[in-house]
């Protein structure tokens, strides 16, 4: 005679095997997801390795993705219809680096005024993104200046990247040429906070705590940038050598604490001569009042900023 108890056995051990089987499909549900994601990881990681992004803009000058990196913001104030020296300068500052620095150069002007300014500089930003248009008048000494350091932290500062965005902020003339390099080899034993750095005034002058820092470039750390966002002593007094009025606003603000005065490194073009000149030297750090191409050229080549120029059969230039 037959156990009542079998077909409960039987059942018992069908549902064991329909379990058993669920779960094994699981399984290779979950392990063929986990090589998708490997596969599919080890496919960015190739295209990273083997075919690198590259971006088209030329605005940044060196990009680094270390921590210890500086970073400087290099702004040159110019006019909008001045294409051609920015075309120009971009070949200067384009080739040139500097390691473990991330130095941006951005072309910084006012409101456009021209229809063919509004088409030509929209290319330029379209081709390079390295401009700034400020909300301001067109000025040299009438609050550009001010209008230009007020508004980058609202143009820079983001919870998406670094803080600061920038570690120092060049404000830069463009008859002046920087040497990028040696720019951050001076930056980088110097602090970071409450800076205030480039040729001190007078020209006879050693003493940064004196006077101002020229008009040729000065560079302070960011702290001072969010401060002269903030405080009213900039905004009542605007008018003026924007140099002169740039120190007052330290001075009045008692900021700056640390100062450098980069002098010798940064100096006038050596003729005509004057207590500002002095002669080409390769510790050069800027060279100002390069007002035509002769003293470009000239200032270029002693350089010999043409040296790494590969071989080529598509050019000789002896």
């Amino acid at each position: 005679m037959k156990s009542p108890t079998t077909p409960t056995k039987h059942t018992n051990n069908g549902q064991k095997f329909i379990l058993t089987c669920f779960f094994f499909i699981l399984f290779l549900c979950a392990l063929a997801s986990i090589n998708e994601v490997r596969f599919d990881n080890l496919l960015n990681l190739s295209k990273c390795a083997f075919f690198p992004t590259q971006d088209p803009s030329n605005s940044s000058i060196t990009k680094s993705s270390s921590v210890d990196e500086i970073r400087v913001l290099v702004g040159i104030l110019t006019l909008p219809d001045q294409y051609q020296k920015r075309h120009f300068l971009r070949m200067i500052y384009g080739t040139q680096s500097s390691e473990g620095a991330k130095v941006d150069l951005k072309f910084v002007f006012c409101n456009l005024t021209k229809e063919d300014q509004k088409v030509l500089v929209a290319l330029e930003i379209m081709r390079y993104d390295d401009i700034i248009i400020l909300n301001c008048t067109e000025n040299m000494n009438k609050g550009k200046t001010y209008t230009y350091f007020s508004s980058l932290p609202d143009i820079f500062n983001s919870t998406e990247g670094p803080y600061p965005p920038y570690h120092y902020v060049l404000k830069a003339d463009d008859d002046t040429y920087f040497r990028v390099d040696n720019l951050v080899k001076s930056l980088r034993p110097l602090p970071r906070d409450d800076l205030y750095y480039g040729y001190v005034i007078p020209c006879p002058s050693m003493d940064p705590f004196v006077h101002y820092m020229s008009g040729m470039g000065y560079l302070v750390s960011w702290d001072i940038v969010e401060w002269i966002r903030q405080s009213d002593i900039p905004k009542t007094h605007m008018e003026g050598p924007e140099d002169k009025v740039f120190g007052d606003w330290i001075r009045n603000g008692h900021r700056g604490k640390n100062r450098f005065n980069a002098k010798w490194s940064m100096y006038n073009y050596p003729e005509p001569p004057t207590r500002c000149t002095h002669e080409l030297w390769p510790d050069t750090i800027a060279v100002h009042l390069l007002k035509n191409q002769e003293k470009w050229i000239k200032t270029l080549q002693y350089f010999n900023v043409t040296k790494d120029l590969k071989p080529s059969k598509l050019y000789h230039i002896s």
